[in-house]
């Protein structure tokens, strides 16, 4: 995080400010960086928890394992 801050850090002289900032800016961070909020910007329509993935995926290839798949006549590709 300094890293990325050098510039507006070094013109805080203030030591105790300095670290301030810091901590604010760590925090702004680790708020951006949970699962729900990435999962609105790339609109994913759910979030499971991690102890259920391996059930949630069995029952997924059971499902598909015992439906057709339909014929793909026209891809879909999305120009957004």
């Amino acid at each position: 995080m300094r890293l990325a801050l050098r510039k507006e850090l070094e013109a805080i002289a203030d030591d105790e400010e300095r670290e301030q900032r810091v901590q604010e800016f760590t925090a702004a961070a680790r708020e951006n960086a949970k699962a729900i909020n990435a999962a609105q910007l790339f609109e994913v329509d759910d979030v499971i928890d991690p102890a259920e993935t391996r059930s949630l995926i069995a029952a997924t290839l059971a499902a598909a394992a015992h439906g057709r798949r339909p014929a793909r006549r026209h891809r879909f590709v999305d120009t957004w």
